[in-house]
């Protein structure tokens, strides 16, 4: 009996090892086929996400659907969707946006222009919000928003401006709590099934495609934005990134992360002081 339940064994770690196999593979290949690099994101998140694509397509097996990605760019399309973190709503977490008028506002204004970028902008709910925030600020004319991401297809969401109409009243009273300034109903009007938001809200924005894992600064911000991006990268990418922002941001610049973040992986993080510690809000002093 032992000897048999050390061979289930075995062969329930060889089954482990042998996915894990097929995952680097399948990694390596996007990298090579398509240039996205998801080899050091968070292994238990990556796995959940190829699985469901994997029964999406009625597939078996990790290298079934290897062989389905590289051979069909539509399907490369589909995991990009699953890989790229798209979870976000307007004014998600009400009290970092209170902190930023609180904190970060009255910095900006000591600037005759700023540049913000907001890293991982997903549909761009998060862009929207903060271009609310800014104009009712008096901060917007003189903003430039860079809205970066890796997906081309979300970036085409986000330029649309157009979201679900059964999720105003949810985003509403985020916009309530957030310490919002007017009726929130006059920055959109309904259309397409859903609501559009005002195009002046995006006339200082730019939308762009940006991989976090492998491209490079582009520019000085005052401001960087990343919140809920990082959890799904191993600590490895995480400093990496962190030195990319480090890197981006002006002198006296301001980093946002989120909540559950932090900067325990930089290898700058002395360069940084708390600007508000709950909310993850950082200012670059050296």
């Amino acid at each position: 009996m032992a000897l048999q339940v050390e061979t289930q064994a075995g062969e329930g770690t060889s089954r482990e090892e042998l996915e894990r196999v097929e995952i680097d593979l399948l990694l390596e290949g996007i990298y090579r086929r398509y240039g996205f690099d998801f080899r050091e994101y968070a292994p238990a998140s990556l796995r959940r996400r190829l699985w469901r694509r994997i029964h999406a397509e009625r597939l078996e097996s990790v290298s079934g659907l290897q062989e389905k990605v590289l051979h069909d760019p539509v399907c490369m399309e589909r995991l990009l969707l699953d890989l790229s973190i798209n979870v976000t709503a307007m004014f998600r977490d009400p009290s970092f946006y209170v902190a930023f008028r609180r904190e970060v506002a009255p910095l900006l204004r000591t600037y005759p222009f700023t540049r913000i970028w907001v890293a991982g902008c997903s549909t761009g709910e998060e862009v929207y919000s903060l271009a609310i925030l800014l104009a009712e600020e008096e901060l917007y004319e003189r903003t430039r928003i860079y809205a970066t991401d890796i997906n081309e297809a979300v970036l085409d969401r986000a330029r649309a401006g157009v979201f679900a109409l059964d999720k105003m009243q949810a985003y509403t009273e985020n916009y309530i709590k957030a310490g919002g300034t007017r009726a929130f109903s006059e920055y959109y009007v309904a259309a397409y099934d859903g609501v559009q938001f005002a195009r002046s809200l995006v006339e200082n924005v730019v939308f762009a495609q940006h991989n976090l894992v492998s491209d490079r600064s582009f520019n000085e911000f005052n401001v960087i934005v990343c919140r809920n991006v990082m959890i799904y990268f191993d600590r490895s990418l995480q400093g990496r990134v962190h030195r990319l922002f480090y890197e981006s941001l002006a002198p006296l610049g301001v980093l946002a992360l989120g909540h559950k973040e932090s900067l325990a992986s930089s290898p700058h993080a002395e360069a940084f002081e708390e600007l508000d510690a709950e909310e993850k809000i950082f200012r670059r002093v050296r």
